[in-house]
Protein backbone atom coordinates (compact mmCIF):
# COMPACT_ATOMS: atom_id res chain seq x y z
CA UNK A 1 0.00 0.00 0.00
CA UNK A 2 2.47 2.63 0.41
CA UNK A 3 4.26 1.68 -2.69
CA UNK A 4 0.66 2.01 -4.46
CA UNK A 5 0.48 5.64 -2.30
CA UNK A 6 3.59 7.09 -3.68
CA UNK A 7 2.83 7.76 -6.92
CA UNK A 8 -0.42 8.87 -6.47
CA UNK A 9 1.20 11.45 -4.30
CA UNK A 10 3.95 12.56 -6.99
CA UNK A 11 1.73 12.73 -9.38
CA UNK A 12 -0.72 14.89 -7.60
CA UNK A 13 2.39 16.98 -6.60
CA UNK A 14 3.64 17.35 -10.62
CA UNK A 15 -0.10 18.67 -11.07
CA UNK A 16 -0.09 21.12 -7.82
CA UNK A 17 3.44 22.20 -8.90
CA UNK A 18 2.26 23.13 -13.02
CA UNK A 19 -0.70 25.45 -11.83
CA UNK A 20 1.55 27.04 -9.04
CA UNK A 21 4.45 27.75 -11.75
CA UNK A 22 1.99 29.59 -14.24
CA UNK A 23 0.54 31.60 -11.62
CA UNK A 24 4.02 32.53 -10.71
CA UNK A 25 5.03 33.35 -14.14
CA UNK A 26 1.75 35.36 -14.46
CA UNK A 27 2.81 37.63 -12.07
CA UNK A 28 6.10 37.88 -12.63
CA UNK A 29 4.64 39.05 -16.20
CA UNK A 30 2.44 41.25 -14.83
CA UNK A 31 4.72 43.02 -12.53
CA UNK A 32 7.36 43.58 -15.28
CA UNK A 33 4.60 45.00 -17.44
CA UNK A 34 3.13 47.61 -15.18
CA UNK A 35 6.96 48.27 -14.38
CA UNK A 36 7.55 49.17 -18.09
CA UNK A 37 4.49 50.89 -17.95
CA UNK A 38 5.10 53.12 -14.87
CA UNK A 39 8.92 53.60 -15.83
CA UNK A 40 7.35 55.00 -19.40
CA UNK A 41 4.54 57.00 -18.04
CA UNK A 42 6.99 58.44 -15.76
CA UNK A 43 9.62 59.48 -18.05
CA UNK A 44 7.02 61.03 -20.57
CA UNK A 45 5.48 63.37 -17.24
CA UNK A 46 8.99 64.17 -16.31
CA UNK A 47 10.52 64.98 -20.25
CA UNK A 48 7.23 66.79 -20.52
CA UNK A 49 7.28 68.58 -17.86
CA UNK A 50 11.07 69.87 -18.84
CA UNK A 51 9.60 71.27 -22.38
CA UNK A 52 6.67 73.42 -20.51
CA UNK A 53 9.65 74.93 -18.36
CA UNK A 54 11.79 75.93 -21.34
CA UNK A 55 8.45 77.25 -23.23
CA UNK A 56 7.99 79.13 -19.85
CA UNK A 57 11.69 80.40 -19.57
CA UNK A 58 11.29 81.68 -23.68
CA UNK A 59 8.19 83.17 -22.85
CA UNK A 60 9.65 84.96 -19.73
CA UNK A 61 12.66 85.96 -21.97
CA UNK A 62 10.66 87.65 -24.42
CA UNK A 63 8.62 89.62 -21.59
CA UNK A 64 11.49 90.86 -20.10
CA UNK A 65 12.77 94.30 -20.99
CA UNK A 66 16.17 95.50 -20.73
CA UNK A 67 16.84 98.47 -18.71
CA UNK A 68 17.14 102.11 -19.95
CA UNK A 69 20.03 104.00 -18.76
CA UNK A 70 19.57 108.08 -18.19
CA UNK A 71 23.11 109.80 -18.36
CA UNK A 72 23.71 112.58 -15.39
CA UNK A 73 25.65 115.24 -16.67
CA UNK A 74 29.50 115.12 -15.54
CA UNK A 75 30.18 116.14 -11.91
CA UNK A 76 33.32 117.60 -10.81
CA UNK A 77 33.55 119.08 -7.03
CA UNK A 78 36.90 120.26 -5.28
CA UNK A 79 37.17 117.34 -1.94
CA UNK A 80 36.49 118.41 1.59
CA UNK A 81 40.08 118.39 3.46
CA UNK A 82 42.19 119.78 6.36
CA UNK A 83 42.84 123.16 6.34
CA UNK A 84 46.68 123.34 4.70
CA UNK A 85 46.33 120.33 2.57
CA UNK A 86 46.16 120.24 -1.32
CA UNK A 87 42.79 120.40 -2.58
CA UNK A 88 41.83 117.20 -4.32
CA UNK A 89 38.90 116.95 -6.75
CA UNK A 90 36.65 114.37 -7.70
CA UNK A 91 34.96 114.27 -11.56
CA UNK A 92 32.41 111.67 -11.92
CA UNK A 93 30.42 110.42 -14.84
CA UNK A 94 27.27 108.72 -13.47
CA UNK A 95 24.33 106.94 -15.10
CA UNK A 96 21.43 105.80 -13.84
CA UNK A 97 19.66 102.55 -14.39
CA UNK A 98 15.62 102.74 -14.66
CA UNK A 99 13.30 100.33 -15.61
CA UNK A 100 11.43 101.84 -18.40
CA UNK A 101 11.21 104.94 -20.92
CA UNK A 102 8.22 105.66 -19.38
CA UNK A 103 10.79 106.22 -16.01
CA UNK A 104 13.54 107.80 -18.15
CA UNK A 105 11.12 110.73 -19.44
CA UNK A 106 9.79 111.30 -15.83
CA UNK A 107 13.29 111.97 -14.69
CA UNK A 108 14.21 113.98 -17.06
CA UNK A 109 12.94 117.33 -15.52
CA UNK A 110 14.29 116.69 -12.42
CA UNK A 111 17.71 116.10 -13.45
CA UNK A 112 18.93 119.66 -11.87
CA UNK A 113 17.89 118.60 -8.68
CA UNK A 114 19.56 114.95 -8.90
CA UNK A 115 22.75 116.96 -9.77
CA UNK A 116 22.83 119.30 -7.33
CA UNK A 117 21.62 116.77 -4.51
CA UNK A 118 24.66 114.77 -6.31
CA UNK A 119 27.23 117.26 -6.17
CA UNK A 120 26.49 118.43 -2.12
CA UNK A 121 26.64 114.95 -1.44
CA UNK A 122 30.09 114.85 -3.02
CA UNK A 123 31.62 117.61 -1.85
CA UNK A 124 31.29 116.58 1.95
CA UNK A 125 33.49 113.50 1.10
CA UNK A 126 37.29 113.25 1.98
CA UNK A 127 39.62 111.18 -0.24
CA UNK A 128 39.94 108.57 1.87
CA UNK A 129 36.07 107.97 2.48
CA UNK A 130 36.30 107.03 -1.49
CA UNK A 131 39.37 104.72 -1.04
CA UNK A 132 38.83 100.70 -1.66
CA UNK A 133 35.81 99.38 -3.27
CA UNK A 134 33.82 99.52 0.16
CA UNK A 135 33.86 103.33 -0.14
CA UNK A 136 32.69 103.10 -4.09
CA UNK A 137 29.95 100.73 -2.54
CA UNK A 138 28.76 103.10 0.40
CA UNK A 139 29.04 106.63 -2.42
CA UNK A 140 27.09 104.30 -5.07
CA UNK A 141 24.30 103.41 -2.28
CA UNK A 142 24.14 106.72 -0.83
CA UNK A 143 23.47 108.09 -4.28
CA UNK A 144 20.85 105.94 -4.83
CA UNK A 145 19.46 106.29 -1.88
CA UNK A 146 19.33 110.28 -2.39
CA UNK A 147 17.87 110.09 -6.44
CA UNK A 148 15.25 107.40 -4.91
CA UNK A 149 14.07 110.40 -2.30
CA UNK A 150 14.02 113.10 -5.23
CA UNK A 151 12.21 111.57 -7.75
CA UNK A 152 10.16 109.35 -5.01
CA UNK A 153 7.35 107.76 -5.44
CA UNK A 154 9.47 106.32 -8.71
CA UNK A 155 12.60 104.42 -7.95
CA UNK A 156 16.01 104.12 -9.91
CA UNK A 157 17.28 100.94 -10.14
CA UNK A 158 20.92 101.81 -9.58
CA UNK A 159 23.73 104.42 -9.72
CA UNK A 160 26.38 103.33 -12.06
CA UNK A 161 29.62 105.17 -12.58
CA UNK A 162 31.10 105.32 -15.75
CA UNK A 163 34.28 106.98 -14.28
CA UNK A 164 35.46 108.15 -11.00
CA UNK A 165 38.46 110.38 -10.67
CA UNK A 166 40.52 111.45 -8.18
CA UNK A 167 43.29 113.97 -8.26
Amino acid sequence: MADTEKPEEGAEGAEGAAPKSKKKLIIIIAAAALVLVGGGGGAWFFMSKGHDKDKQHAEAAEKVKPPNFLEVPEIMVNLAGSPGERVQYLKAKIVLEVKDDKLAEQIKPTMPRITDLFQTYLRELRSNDLNGSVGMFRMKEELTRRVNVAIAPAQVNAVLFKEVLVQ
